[in-house]
């Protein structure tokens, strides 16, 4: 095999075992990689029904047929487990040197399953796994854990690791690596703290094998010098996705106390010529030419990597003007291991519900200090905090008094960052999405605004459907960041090319698309067989609040979403995606993208369709 080392690597936490697994070329070609690795994992691996913060949850680290090649900005990991915050099937990608390190030790995927007797680090060093005692390093924050391994293990390895909120089972704890990338926004944290396992280090010392690599590597060169042509690098440069701020503000996306509001009085101050004003660098993944981590000094003089959805969460959902102490909240939630866009959801979740006197707690909008004590609690499970840990749906459902519409969640997982009310197809991207309301499948609000936000069109179901083949099936298998295609135009025929360089395998576009079928069904699979006959179409409705209070402010005063014409949306990206009126896909669907065997143990939890 070219482009694919052929191996998975089989970790037993409770036995301190791990053996290399071999798996043939049929599973690379028909899945690629990354996430379509981990969906296939997950589903033939895992018992359904267990506890995603038991010993029988596995943690998966998949790499893609691109990873460590040199690719144009190919330094990402995909992270997947059964969620804790879900029940569902969940992932996120982290930019990381970690997924490079792992390719040279042989391994496109890393499967860990049991837990530790006592706090580990789990040491991959070409062939060899090592368990290390973790005792000196549990309790760490996340940037100190990292740094203390760096200096044991050489500043090459690459290192993943979880701070309190993963050691304490916050559902929405992240894995965290280079002091301030994050991924696995689901709690894929918690899973690794429910196992034990503190950290993980890869080292590898042999390259990839590929098919032609002069070719690949003057594509790589070529790849490069194109990205620094389009038309828009030099402002991304400088401001990365912090531009967002504007763009938002402008268009009465931009979520402000709680997702009530689409404009921010103090937008200004939080956007991004007021980043430039503060900036000290750029941090970015590896292999990357366009870094999006803008490193600002925060109110506590120390530095603090930031982009938009942090900076809208923790600024303008929960009121805070002020980007400096805005980006101390975001260090700190990175040194804790906590996803910042659930974070700014439950933090505006429990203001809003302050206000309206559900809960004895008296929060305000725009409190610095009262956010970050807030944050501290949340990560140590302390108070209040405690409860905001589960995430917003289940917060909800403990308070009562009709807060659930006024959670900003949909399927368990809390939305990012764009306000909704005048935004259906952006809603029906939040609702389909593969791990709940994430924006990262299909970011198909800047299309919306530009061409019609007030229509429930088929076009904008097709949009939806082609952003999330491409976004969420292509890359998140190959396993490389969108942006250069999404943010500056890099054309999609360059990873087809880089693929073929790679691989020996000419996979046409129209080829990867039907990957991307089969992976998003696969997932889909997941959560059916997960639900079972509990799974209903209701669970892909957004938040009420979207479609019973309006907009009060903004150019889009008194828009909101419509209910019954979402609802007839969602019902024609069903038929669309071949599935029933439940979101259940029929049998025929399953059929067409090689999935017999999937369709056939789907039967034994819930009735399907032809």
């Amino acid at each position: 095999m070219f482009g694919w080392t052929g191996n998975f690597l089989q970790v037993d936490l409770t036995r301190n075992k791990a053996v290399a697994e071999p798996y043939d070329s049929h599973l690379a070609l028909s899945l690629i990689g990354g996430r379509g690795f981990a969906a296939k994992i997950l589903w033939d691996k895992l018992t359904p029904g267990i506890d995603p913060l038991s010993p029988e949850n596995k943690l998966v680290f998949a790499a893609g047929p691109l990873t460590g090649l040199g690719v144009p900005n190919s330094g990402k990991l995909v992270i997947a487990a059964k969620s804790p915050l879900t029940g569902g099937y969940g992932d996120g990608n982290l930019g990381t040197s970690a997924g490079i390190e792992m390719r040279k030790a042989g391994y496109d995927a890393v499967i860990i399953k049991g837990k530790a007797e006592k706090p580990v680090v789990l040491h991959i060093k070409n062939k060899v796994a090592e368990f290390v005692d973790a005792k000196d390093f549990w309790g760490l924050n996340t940037f100190d854990t990292e740094n203390h391994l760096k200096a044991i293990y050489g500043r090459s390895a690459g290192v993943v690791s979880i701070g309190p909120a993963g050691e304490n089972l916050v559902k929405f704890a992240i894995i965290s690596s280079q002091e301030g990338r994050a991924g696995g926004r689901a709690g894929m944290g918690a899973v690794m703290g429910s196992k034990n396992l503190k950290a993980v280090v890869f080292e590898g010392f042999d390259d990839v094998p590929v098919a032609y690599p002069e070719d690949l590597k003057e594509l790589n060169a070529a790849g490069y010098r194109e990205i620094m042509t389009k038309p828009s690098y030099a402002f991304w440069k400088q401001q990365g996705t912090m531009s967002t701020v504007e763009w938002c503000q402008e268009n009465s996306a931009l979520p402000t106390f709680n997702f009530s509001e689409g404009v921010f009085e103090k937008a200004d101050k939080i956007g991004g010529f007021a980043m430039e004003k503060i900036k000290v660098g750029n941090r970015g993944c590896p292999n990357c030419n366009m870094m999006c981590g803008n490193v600002v000094k925060n109110s506590n003089r120390n530095e603090s990597e930031i982009d938009y959805e942090n900076v809208a969460m923790l600024g303008s959902n929960v009121g805070l003007g002020n980007l400096r102490q805005v980006a101390a909240l975001n260090r700190l939630a990175d040194e804790l291991g906590l996803d910042t866009i659930s974070l700014g959801n439950v933090i505006g979740f429990a203001i809003e519900t302050s206000q309206k006197k559900s809960i004895p707690e008296e929060l305000q909008w725009g409190k610095y200090k009262e956010t970050r004590d807030l944050i501290n609690d949340i990560a140590y499970r302390r108070g209040f905090g405690k409860l905001l840990g589960e995430g917003v749906k289940a917060t909800a459902a403990n308070i009562g008094h009709e807060s659930a519409d006024w959670a900003m969640q949909i399927k368990g997982l809390e939305v990012s960052a764009y306000d909704c009310h005048a935004a259906p197809a952006m809603a029906l991207a939040y609702a389909t999405s593969s791990v709940g309301a994430h924006h990262k499948e299909a970011w198909v609000i800047s299309w919306e605004v530009k061409f019609g936000r007030k229509s429930y069109s088929e076009e904008k179901i097709n949009k939806v459907i082609e952003m999330q083949r491409i976004r969420g099936g292509i890359f998140e298998s190959l396993a490389v960041c969108r942006f250069p295609n999404t943010s500056l135009g890099f054309e999609l025929d360059w990873y087809t090319k880089y693929l073929q360089a790679a691989t020996g395998k000419e996979m046409p576009f129209n080829a990867l698309i039907y990957v991307a079928d089969k992976t998003l069904n696969l997932i889909r699979a997941f959560w059916i067989r997960e639900y079972g006959n509990s799974w209903r179409r209701e669970m892909e409705i957004p938040p009420m609040k979207w479609f019973k209070k309006p907009l009060t402010t903004g150019p889009l005063k008194g828009a909101m979403l419509d209910l019954a014409k979402f609802d007839g949306m969602l019902k024609k990206y069903y038929a669309k995606r071949g599935w029933d009126e439940r979101g259940i896909p029929r049998r025929s669907t399953l059929q067409k993208l090689s999935l017999p065997d999937v369709a056939k143990q789907l039967e034994n939890y819930v009735t399907m369709s032809d």
